[in-house]
C-alpha cells in the first residue's frame, strides 16, 4: 500500500468545490450531493488523499444527477496525506492510524445512517485505499452493489468470500494491483453464478487514474470519464 503509486499527481484539496454540502453523517464529517429524498444512496470511499478532493467530489456531482443520494465521508478525520514528500511524515504510521478495518467500521456506521433516514438501496465504490475497504464489505450484503476502482492490495481470499454485484476497474500500469492478478480475480468472479461480476482493464493508465487525472490531458480525462459512466451504469442497473 505505500508504493509510491498511491501518491503520484496528488489533487489539491479544496473544502469550497462541488454542488455538494458538508454534513455531520454516520459520526463522520460527509461531503453530501443529491436529492435528499432519495431512495437510493451511493457511498464513494476515497483514496488516501480523502474527501476533499475536487475530481472526487465532481464524480459524486455526476452520480448524484442519475438520482442517487451521494455520501462521500472523511473517513481520514481531518487527516488525509496532504504531502508524501514531507520529511516528517511516516506513511506507515498513518496507515496504522488509518486501516482498513476502521474504515470498514465507519463505513458500516455511514450504511445505517443511510438506511435509517430510509434509504432502501446502497452500492458503493472505493478508490486505491477505498478498494480495500470495500472489498471487505461486499463481503455482506449491506451493500446492492460494489465498484472498485484501481485498489490497494486485495486478496484472493477476499475476492472469493464477496457476495453482491461487483465491477473492479483496473490500470494496465499497476504494481499494486497488476492487471494479470485482476483478471484472475475475474476468472474466480466470475465462477459465481449467484450475482454478476466484471473485471475490466483500461490501457494506457496508471494507478490513480480515475480521479487523479490532468484536466489539460485529453487522453486522461477520456479514460477517467470512461470509468465513471462504467461506474454509474452498475448502480443504475443493480442499485434499484
Amino acid at each position: 500500500m505505500s508504493s509510491s503509486q498511491c501518491f503520484e499527481n496528488p489533487p489539491t484539496l479544496s473544502s469550497t468545490c462541488g454542488e455538494g454540502t458538508v454534513q455531520e453523517f454516520g459520526g463522520l464529517q460527509t461531503y453530501i450531493t443529491g436529492s435528499p429524498d432519495s431512495k437510493l444512496a451511493i457511498i464513494l470511499i476515497s483514496d488516501v488523499f480523502g474527501y476533499e478532493a475536487p475530481n472526487l467530489k465532481k464524480l459524486a456531482d455526476k452520480i448524484a444527477g442519475a438520482g442517487f443520494l451521494v455520501v462521500v465521508p472523511d473517513f481520514f478525520y481531518g487527516d488525509p496525506i496532504i504531502d508524501f514528500n514531507d520529511p516528517n511524515f511516516d506513511v506507515n504510521s498513518w496507515l496504522k492510524v488509518h486501516n482498513v478495518d476502521k474504515g470498514n467500521e465507519d463505513t458500516k456506521a455511514v450504511i445505517a445512517a443511510l438506511r435509517s433516514k430510509g434509504v432502501s438501496a446502497i452500492g458503493a465504490a472505493g478508490f486505491c485505499w477505498g478498494g480495500m475497504v470495500l472489498v471487505k464489505l461486499a463481503s455482506s450484503t449491506e451493500l446492492h452493489a460494489a465498484v472498485i476502482l484501481h485498489p490497494g492490495p486485495i486478496t484472493e481470499d477476499q475476492i472469493n468470500d464477496v457476495k453482491v454485484p461487483i465491477a473492479i476497474l483496473g490500470a494496465e500500469i499497476d504494481h499494486l494491483s497488476p492487471p494479470e492478478q485482476l483478471k484472475q480475480f475475474g476468472e474466480k468472479l466470475s465462477a459465481k453464478s449467484e450475482f454478476d461480476s466484471c473485471v475490466k482493464i483500461f490501457p494506457g493508465v496508471a494507478h490513480g487514474w480515475t480521479v487523479r487525472y490532468n484536466f489539460d490531458d485529453e487522453s486522461a480525462v477520456k479514460s477517467a470519464e470512461e470509468a465513471h459512466l462504467d461506474m454509474l451504469n452498475w448502480f443504475t442497473k443493480y442499485v434499484t
